[in-house]
Protein backbone atom coordinates (compact mmCIF):
# COMPACT_ATOMS: atom_id res chain seq x y z
CA UNK A 1 0.00 0.00 0.00
CA UNK A 2 1.45 3.41 -1.13
CA UNK A 3 1.85 6.32 1.63
CA UNK A 4 -0.70 8.40 -0.41
CA UNK A 5 -3.21 5.04 0.11
CA UNK A 6 -2.40 5.63 3.78
CA UNK A 7 -2.83 8.76 4.31
CA UNK A 8 -6.23 8.58 2.91
CA UNK A 9 -6.95 5.80 4.94
CA UNK A 10 -6.17 8.09 7.71
CA UNK A 11 -8.64 10.61 6.60
CA UNK A 12 -11.67 8.29 6.49
CA UNK A 13 -11.23 7.78 9.94
CA UNK A 14 -11.75 11.67 11.08
CA UNK A 15 -15.03 12.84 10.88
CA UNK A 16 -15.52 15.58 7.57
CA UNK A 17 -18.84 15.78 6.39
CA UNK A 18 -20.13 19.33 5.29
CA UNK A 19 -20.38 21.80 8.21
CA UNK A 20 -18.64 19.26 10.71
CA UNK A 21 -15.35 19.09 9.01
CA UNK A 22 -13.72 20.79 12.26
CA UNK A 23 -11.93 17.96 13.54
CA UNK A 24 -10.55 17.63 10.08
CA UNK A 25 -9.41 20.96 10.46
CA UNK A 26 -7.54 20.52 13.65
CA UNK A 27 -5.83 17.70 12.07
CA UNK A 28 -4.75 18.96 8.65
CA UNK A 29 -3.20 22.26 10.24
CA UNK A 30 -0.75 20.52 12.49
CA UNK A 31 0.21 17.98 9.96
CA UNK A 32 1.37 20.76 8.12
CA UNK A 33 2.94 22.76 10.99
CA UNK A 34 4.68 19.15 11.99
CA UNK A 35 6.34 18.99 8.64
CA UNK A 36 7.25 23.05 8.68
CA UNK A 37 4.65 24.77 6.95
CA UNK A 38 3.24 27.94 7.52
CA UNK A 39 -0.69 27.83 8.22
CA UNK A 40 -3.60 30.23 7.89
CA UNK A 41 -7.37 29.89 8.88
CA UNK A 42 -9.85 32.31 7.97
CA UNK A 43 -13.42 33.20 9.76
CA UNK A 44 -15.16 30.07 6.95
CA UNK A 45 -12.21 27.87 8.28
CA UNK A 46 -10.35 27.74 4.76
CA UNK A 47 -7.15 27.03 5.48
CA UNK A 48 -3.85 28.13 3.56
CA UNK A 49 -0.49 26.26 4.07
CA UNK A 50 2.42 27.30 2.10
CA UNK A 51 6.67 27.05 1.91
CA UNK A 52 8.94 29.44 0.12
CA UNK A 53 8.00 31.26 -2.74
CA UNK A 54 6.54 28.61 -5.26
CA UNK A 55 4.43 29.42 -8.76
CA UNK A 56 1.87 26.90 -7.95
CA UNK A 57 -0.60 25.94 -5.69
CA UNK A 58 -2.36 23.56 -5.21
CA UNK A 59 -6.55 23.18 -4.47
CA UNK A 60 -8.68 21.00 -2.94
CA UNK A 61 -11.19 20.90 -0.32
CA UNK A 62 -11.69 19.01 2.68
CA UNK A 63 -15.70 18.49 3.37
CA UNK A 64 -17.56 15.28 2.12
CA UNK A 65 -20.90 14.49 1.48
CA UNK A 66 -21.69 11.99 4.00
CA UNK A 67 -24.45 9.02 3.07
CA UNK A 68 -25.42 5.68 4.53
CA UNK A 69 -23.04 5.17 7.41
CA UNK A 70 -20.65 8.05 6.76
CA UNK A 71 -18.29 9.51 8.37
CA UNK A 72 -18.66 5.72 9.65
CA UNK A 73 -16.47 4.59 7.15
CA UNK A 74 -15.19 1.30 6.76
CA UNK A 75 -13.21 0.95 3.92
CA UNK A 76 -12.27 -2.32 1.67
CA UNK A 77 -10.22 -3.23 -1.36
CA UNK A 78 -12.19 -5.06 -4.60
CA UNK A 79 -10.32 -5.93 -7.83
CA UNK A 80 -8.22 -2.58 -7.69
CA UNK A 81 -10.65 0.02 -6.28
CA UNK A 82 -11.14 1.56 -2.59
CA UNK A 83 -15.19 1.18 -1.66
CA UNK A 84 -17.06 1.43 1.31
CA UNK A 85 -19.51 -0.50 3.29
CA UNK A 86 -22.56 1.03 3.14
CA UNK A 87 -21.41 4.46 3.07
CA UNK A 88 -19.82 7.31 0.72
CA UNK A 89 -16.41 6.51 0.74
CA UNK A 90 -15.09 10.41 0.85
CA UNK A 91 -12.17 10.25 -2.24
CA UNK A 92 -14.43 13.22 -3.45
CA UNK A 93 -11.86 15.07 -2.28
CA UNK A 94 -10.15 12.97 0.18
CA UNK A 95 -7.54 11.46 -2.23
CA UNK A 96 -6.61 14.72 -3.12
CA UNK A 97 -5.56 15.64 0.40
CA UNK A 98 -3.76 12.60 0.73
CA UNK A 99 -1.58 13.79 -1.75
CA UNK A 100 -0.92 17.01 -0.81
CA UNK A 101 -0.16 15.13 2.78
CA UNK A 102 2.52 13.16 0.80
CA UNK A 103 4.02 16.24 -0.92
CA UNK A 104 4.57 17.94 2.44
CA UNK A 105 6.13 14.49 3.77
CA UNK A 106 8.56 15.20 0.80
CA UNK A 107 9.32 18.71 2.02
CA UNK A 108 8.02 20.28 -1.59
CA UNK A 109 7.67 24.01 -1.62
CA UNK A 110 4.28 24.79 -2.56
CA UNK A 111 0.63 26.71 -2.09
CA UNK A 112 -1.79 24.71 -0.96
CA UNK A 113 -5.45 25.91 -0.61
CA UNK A 114 -8.05 23.66 0.95
CA UNK A 115 -10.95 25.23 1.27
CA UNK A 116 -14.30 24.50 3.23
CA UNK A 117 -17.87 23.28 2.96
CA UNK A 118 -16.96 22.66 -1.08
CA UNK A 119 -20.25 20.14 -0.92
CA UNK A 120 -22.48 22.63 0.22
CA UNK A 121 -22.62 25.34 -2.48
CA UNK A 122 -18.84 26.57 -2.74
CA UNK A 123 -19.06 28.50 0.86
CA UNK A 124 -15.39 28.45 1.63
CA UNK A 125 -14.28 29.25 -2.00
CA UNK A 126 -16.57 32.40 -2.34
CA UNK A 127 -15.23 33.48 0.82
CA UNK A 128 -11.31 32.89 0.13
CA UNK A 129 -8.86 35.87 0.14
CA UNK A 130 -5.73 34.41 1.07
CA UNK A 131 -2.47 36.50 -0.42
CA UNK A 132 -1.78 33.87 -2.80
CA UNK A 133 1.71 34.10 -4.56
CA UNK A 134 1.37 31.64 -6.85
CA UNK A 135 0.70 32.55 -10.63
CA UNK A 136 -1.03 29.11 -11.36
CA UNK A 137 -3.78 26.87 -9.06
CA UNK A 138 -4.15 22.78 -10.21
CA UNK A 139 -7.16 21.98 -8.67
CA UNK A 140 -7.39 18.25 -7.72
CA UNK A 141 -11.11 17.79 -7.65
CA UNK A 142 -11.93 16.43 -11.46
CA UNK A 143 -12.64 12.41 -11.09
CA UNK A 144 -11.36 10.92 -14.37
CA UNK A 145 -7.63 10.00 -14.86
CA UNK A 146 -6.18 11.20 -18.01
CA UNK A 147 -8.29 14.20 -18.75
CA UNK A 148 -7.43 17.44 -18.06
CA UNK A 149 -10.57 20.00 -17.04
CA UNK A 150 -10.56 23.42 -17.79
CA UNK A 151 -13.99 24.88 -17.57
CA UNK A 152 -17.12 24.11 -15.11
CA UNK A 153 -20.51 24.13 -14.59
CA UNK A 154 -22.05 27.06 -13.08
CA UNK A 155 -25.14 26.42 -10.19
CA UNK A 156 -27.32 27.58 -7.29
CA UNK A 157 -28.98 26.30 -5.01
CA UNK A 158 -33.14 26.88 -4.98
CA UNK A 159 -35.35 26.56 -1.68
CA UNK A 160 -39.10 26.79 -2.18
CA UNK A 161 -41.19 26.80 0.81
CA UNK A 162 -45.05 26.80 1.69
CA UNK A 163 -47.20 26.98 4.59
CA UNK A 164 -50.11 24.22 4.26
CA UNK A 165 -52.58 23.22 6.88
CA UNK A 166 -54.39 19.91 7.36
CA UNK A 167 -57.98 18.85 7.12
CA UNK A 168 -59.53 15.44 7.52
CA UNK A 169 -58.77 12.54 5.07
CA UNK A 170 -60.80 9.66 3.95
CA UNK A 171 -60.08 6.10 3.26
CA UNK A 172 -57.44 3.88 3.93
CA UNK A 173 -54.06 5.09 4.72
CA UNK A 174 -50.81 3.79 3.48
CA UNK A 175 -46.76 4.16 3.66
CA UNK A 176 -45.83 4.70 -0.21
CA UNK A 177 -41.75 4.01 -0.41
CA UNK A 178 -39.36 4.19 -2.74
CA UNK A 179 -35.96 2.96 -1.31
CA UNK A 180 -32.40 2.15 -1.57
CA UNK A 181 -32.16 3.06 -5.29
CA UNK A 182 -28.35 4.02 -6.25
CA UNK A 183 -28.12 7.91 -6.18
CA UNK A 184 -24.96 9.64 -7.69
CA UNK A 185 -23.71 13.22 -7.76
CA UNK A 186 -26.27 15.68 -9.08
CA UNK A 187 -23.77 17.04 -11.45
CA UNK A 188 -21.48 14.30 -13.28
CA UNK A 189 -24.15 11.30 -12.90
CA UNK A 190 -27.06 13.19 -13.88
CA UNK A 191 -26.49 12.29 -17.76
CA UNK A 192 -26.32 8.49 -16.43
CA UNK A 193 -30.02 7.21 -16.21
CA UNK A 194 -29.87 6.90 -12.62
CA UNK A 195 -33.61 7.14 -11.72
CA UNK A 196 -35.01 9.90 -8.84
CA UNK A 197 -36.38 7.87 -5.99
CA UNK A 198 -38.42 11.38 -5.98
CA UNK A 199 -40.11 11.41 -9.74
CA UNK A 200 -40.80 7.65 -9.05
CA UNK A 201 -42.81 8.29 -6.01
CA UNK A 202 -44.37 11.56 -7.32
CA UNK A 203 -45.49 9.71 -10.59
CA UNK A 204 -46.94 6.96 -8.77
CA UNK A 205 -48.83 8.77 -6.60
CA UNK A 206 -50.43 10.50 -9.60
CA UNK A 207 -51.07 8.22 -11.74
CA UNK A 208 -52.99 6.53 -9.24
CA UNK A 209 -55.09 9.78 -8.66
CA UNK A 210 -53.92 9.99 -4.63
CA UNK A 211 -54.61 13.04 -3.35
CA UNK A 212 -54.66 12.69 -0.28
CA UNK A 213 -50.71 13.48 1.58
CA UNK A 214 -50.37 13.27 4.89
CA UNK A 215 -46.37 13.67 5.12
CA UNK A 216 -43.25 13.70 2.47
CA UNK A 217 -39.69 13.33 3.34
CA UNK A 218 -37.42 12.07 0.53
CA UNK A 219 -33.99 12.52 -0.95
CA UNK A 220 -30.79 13.15 1.10
CA UNK A 221 -28.54 15.58 -0.21
CA UNK A 222 -28.95 18.76 -2.33
CA UNK A 223 -26.21 17.81 -4.29
CA UNK A 224 -27.28 13.94 -4.88
CA UNK A 225 -29.79 12.60 -7.02
CA UNK A 226 -32.32 11.09 -4.36
CA UNK A 227 -32.01 7.38 -3.31
CA UNK A 228 -35.24 7.38 -1.06
CA UNK A 229 -38.55 9.06 -0.51
CA UNK A 230 -41.58 8.02 1.11
CA UNK A 231 -45.00 9.47 1.69
CA UNK A 232 -47.67 8.90 4.33
CA UNK A 233 -51.00 9.21 2.27
CA UNK A 234 -55.32 8.31 2.21
CA UNK A 235 -56.80 6.90 -0.41
CA UNK A 236 -60.40 5.62 -1.09
CA UNK A 237 -58.77 3.30 -3.60
CA UNK A 238 -56.23 0.09 -3.09
CA UNK A 239 -53.27 1.12 -3.79
CA UNK A 240 -50.48 -1.98 -4.29
CA UNK A 241 -46.38 -2.33 -5.14
CA UNK A 242 -45.08 -2.43 -8.30
CA UNK A 243 -41.65 -2.04 -9.37
CA UNK A 244 -39.09 0.35 -7.03
CA UNK A 245 -42.64 1.51 -5.26
CA UNK A 246 -43.69 -0.58 -1.89
CA UNK A 247 -46.94 0.35 -0.64
CA UNK A 248 -47.80 -0.93 3.27
CA UNK A 249 -51.47 -0.07 4.45
CA UNK A 250 -51.52 1.65 8.06
CA UNK A 251 -53.79 1.46 10.88
CA UNK A 252 -53.79 5.04 11.43
CA UNK A 253 -55.62 7.24 10.13
CA UNK A 254 -54.07 10.89 10.03
CA UNK A 255 -55.06 14.13 9.06
CA UNK A 256 -53.94 15.11 5.07
CA UNK A 257 -53.03 18.23 3.63
CA UNK A 258 -55.14 20.80 1.80
CA UNK A 259 -52.82 21.16 -1.11
CA UNK A 260 -51.05 17.80 -0.80
CA UNK A 261 -53.13 17.50 -4.84
CA UNK A 262 -50.85 19.68 -5.98
CA UNK A 263 -47.56 19.13 -4.46
CA UNK A 264 -47.84 15.67 -5.89
CA UNK A 265 -49.38 17.16 -9.57
CA UNK A 266 -45.89 19.41 -8.75
CA UNK A 267 -43.49 16.75 -8.35
CA UNK A 268 -45.13 14.85 -11.70
CA UNK A 269 -44.46 17.98 -13.76
CA UNK A 270 -41.50 18.54 -12.70
CA UNK A 271 -38.42 17.55 -15.04
CA UNK A 272 -35.75 16.71 -13.30
CA UNK A 273 -32.13 15.80 -15.17
CA UNK A 274 -30.53 17.10 -18.23
CA UNK A 275 -32.28 19.69 -19.67
CA UNK A 276 -29.95 20.58 -22.93
CA UNK A 277 -26.96 18.97 -23.91
CA UNK A 278 -23.75 20.76 -24.89
CA UNK A 279 -22.78 19.03 -28.18
CA UNK A 280 -19.42 20.70 -28.47
CA UNK A 281 -18.25 19.62 -24.98
CA UNK A 282 -20.08 16.56 -25.21
CA UNK A 283 -21.47 16.48 -21.59
CA UNK A 284 -25.09 18.57 -20.17
CA UNK A 285 -25.54 22.01 -20.56
CA UNK A 286 -28.07 22.63 -18.56
CA UNK A 287 -29.46 20.17 -15.61
CA UNK A 288 -31.78 20.43 -12.95
CA UNK A 289 -32.23 18.19 -9.86
CA UNK A 290 -35.04 18.13 -7.31
CA UNK A 291 -33.52 17.13 -4.66
CA UNK A 292 -35.13 16.88 -0.68
CA UNK A 293 -38.79 17.76 0.00
CA UNK A 294 -39.99 17.36 3.37
CA UNK A 295 -43.31 18.68 5.22
CA UNK A 296 -43.55 18.78 9.33
CA UNK A 297 -46.32 18.62 11.85
CA UNK A 298 -47.60 22.16 10.87
CA UNK A 299 -48.00 22.10 7.33
CA UNK A 300 -44.82 23.45 6.27
CA UNK A 301 -43.60 22.13 3.07
CA UNK A 302 -40.28 22.52 1.76
CA UNK A 303 -38.45 21.89 -1.45
CA UNK A 304 -34.73 21.73 -2.30
CA UNK A 305 -33.43 22.34 -5.88
CA UNK A 306 -29.70 22.42 -7.18
CA UNK A 307 -29.58 23.69 -10.78
CA UNK A 308 -26.32 24.07 -13.18
CA UNK A 309 -25.42 24.99 -16.33
CA UNK A 310 -22.24 25.76 -18.61
CA UNK A 311 -22.74 29.52 -19.05
CA UNK A 312 -24.44 32.15 -16.99
CA UNK A 313 -27.15 33.16 -19.36
CA UNK A 314 -28.84 29.50 -19.38
CA UNK A 315 -28.09 29.15 -15.56
CA UNK A 316 -30.36 32.27 -14.76
CA UNK A 317 -33.08 31.23 -17.69
CA UNK A 318 -33.32 28.02 -15.71
CA UNK A 319 -33.31 29.72 -11.93
CA UNK A 320 -36.12 31.79 -13.29
CA UNK A 321 -38.23 29.16 -14.87
CA UNK A 322 -38.07 27.36 -11.56
CA UNK A 323 -38.68 30.16 -9.59
CA UNK A 324 -41.76 31.02 -11.23
CA UNK A 325 -42.94 27.22 -11.36
CA UNK A 326 -43.11 27.43 -7.71
CA UNK A 327 -44.48 30.43 -6.72
CA UNK A 328 -47.25 29.26 -9.52
CA UNK A 329 -47.82 26.83 -6.72
CA UNK A 330 -48.03 28.93 -4.15
CA UNK A 331 -44.50 28.60 -2.88
CA UNK A 332 -42.26 31.46 -1.60
CA UNK A 333 -38.96 30.99 -3.28
CA UNK A 334 -35.20 31.72 -2.65
CA UNK A 335 -32.25 31.57 -4.88
CA UNK A 336 -29.29 31.39 -2.52
CA UNK A 337 -25.14 29.79 -3.01
CA UNK A 338 -24.86 30.67 -6.60
CA UNK A 339 -21.74 29.88 -8.43
CA UNK A 340 -20.23 31.07 -11.61
CA UNK A 341 -19.34 28.57 -14.47
CA UNK A 342 -15.90 28.40 -15.62
CA UNK A 343 -15.27 29.52 -18.68
CA UNK A 344 -13.59 26.90 -20.80
CA UNK A 345 -9.92 28.34 -21.31
CA UNK A 346 -6.30 26.73 -22.94
CA UNK A 347 -3.50 28.49 -21.63
CA UNK A 348 0.19 27.47 -21.66
CA UNK A 349 -0.20 25.90 -18.21
CA UNK A 350 -2.87 24.16 -19.19
CA UNK A 351 -1.10 22.90 -22.37
CA UNK A 352 2.31 22.05 -19.37
CA UNK A 353 -0.29 20.13 -17.40
CA UNK A 354 -1.79 18.34 -20.66
CA UNK A 355 1.89 17.12 -21.87
CA UNK A 356 2.55 15.67 -18.25
CA UNK A 357 -0.97 13.70 -18.01
CA UNK A 358 -0.05 12.22 -21.72
CA UNK A 359 3.33 11.49 -20.82
CA UNK A 360 2.08 9.13 -17.83
CA UNK A 361 -1.18 7.82 -19.35
CA UNK A 362 -0.17 7.87 -23.30
CA UNK A 363 -2.93 9.67 -23.69
CA UNK A 364 -5.24 12.49 -22.68
CA UNK A 365 -7.67 15.48 -23.33
CA UNK A 366 -9.06 18.73 -22.28
CA UNK A 367 -12.65 18.39 -20.96
CA UNK A 368 -14.99 20.83 -19.08
CA UNK A 369 -17.45 19.20 -16.45
CA UNK A 370 -20.80 19.39 -16.05
CA UNK A 371 -19.78 20.18 -12.25
CA UNK A 372 -19.12 22.97 -9.85
CA UNK A 373 -15.36 23.24 -9.25
CA UNK A 374 -13.82 26.27 -7.13
CA UNK A 375 -11.98 27.34 -10.02
CA UNK A 376 -14.85 28.82 -11.14
CA UNK A 377 -15.27 31.08 -8.15
CA UNK A 378 -11.12 31.46 -7.68
CA UNK A 379 -11.06 32.47 -11.15
CA UNK A 380 -12.92 35.58 -9.93
CA UNK A 381 -10.81 36.71 -7.08
CA UNK A 382 -7.24 35.98 -8.38
CA UNK A 383 -7.74 37.00 -12.44
CA UNK A 384 -3.76 37.12 -13.16
CA UNK A 385 -3.93 33.17 -12.25
CA UNK A 386 -3.92 30.35 -14.55
CA UNK A 387 -6.14 27.41 -13.94
CA UNK A 388 -6.55 23.90 -14.24
CA UNK A 389 -8.28 20.65 -12.89
CA UNK A 390 -6.95 17.02 -12.82
CA UNK A 391 -8.06 14.22 -10.61
CA UNK A 392 -7.65 10.23 -10.50
CA UNK A 393 -10.79 8.40 -10.99
CA UNK A 394 -13.85 8.20 -8.53
CA UNK A 395 -17.30 6.69 -9.84
CA UNK A 396 -20.42 7.04 -8.19
CA UNK A 397 -19.17 10.04 -5.72
CA UNK A 398 -21.70 11.47 -3.60
CA UNK A 399 -23.65 7.95 -2.92
CA UNK A 400 -23.34 4.70 -0.88
CA UNK A 401 -21.14 3.67 -3.98
CA UNK A 402 -18.59 6.07 -4.67
CA UNK A 403 -15.02 4.15 -4.97
CA UNK A 404 -11.46 5.36 -6.55
CA UNK A 405 -9.43 3.09 -8.47
CA UNK A 406 -5.92 2.73 -6.90
CA UNK A 407 -3.80 2.58 -9.67
CA UNK A 408 -5.40 5.38 -11.48
CA UNK A 409 -4.51 7.64 -7.62
CA UNK A 410 -0.80 6.48 -8.41
CA UNK A 411 -0.28 7.95 -11.92
CA UNK A 412 -1.83 10.85 -11.48
CA UNK A 413 0.24 11.69 -8.12
CA UNK A 414 2.90 10.89 -11.04
CA UNK A 415 1.74 13.33 -13.57
CA UNK A 416 1.68 16.03 -10.41
CA UNK A 417 4.87 15.40 -9.93
CA UNK A 418 5.70 16.11 -13.00
CA UNK A 419 3.59 19.43 -13.33
CA UNK A 420 5.61 20.66 -10.08
CA UNK A 421 8.65 19.52 -11.64
CA UNK A 422 7.26 21.72 -14.70
CA UNK A 423 6.78 24.38 -13.24
CA UNK A 424 9.51 25.31 -11.31
CA UNK A 425 11.83 25.59 -14.71
CA UNK A 426 9.86 28.06 -16.00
Amino acid sequence: MSQIIAHFQTLTQIPHCSKEADKLLDFLVAFSKERGYAVEVDEVKNIYIHKGTPKLCLQAHYDMVCMGKAPQIETYMEEGWIKAKNASLGADNGMAIAMMMQLMDEGEELEFLITSDEEIGLIGANKVAFDLKATMMLNLDSEDEAEVYIGCAGGADITAFKQDNYKKGEGDCYEVAVKGLVGGHSGVDIDKGIPSAIKILGSYLYENRVTQLASMYAGERRNSIPANAVAIVRSETLLESQENVTVRKLKEAPEVLREGDRLIELIHRFKHGVRAQNEKLGIPDVSINLAIITSDEKGGLKIEISARAMGADALEDLTEETVKMFEDYGFSVKVEDKYPAWKPDVSAFTNLVNDEMKAVFGKTKMMAIHAGLECGVIAEKYSMMQFASIGPTIRYPHSTREMVNVDSVEKTFEVLQGVIKRVKMI
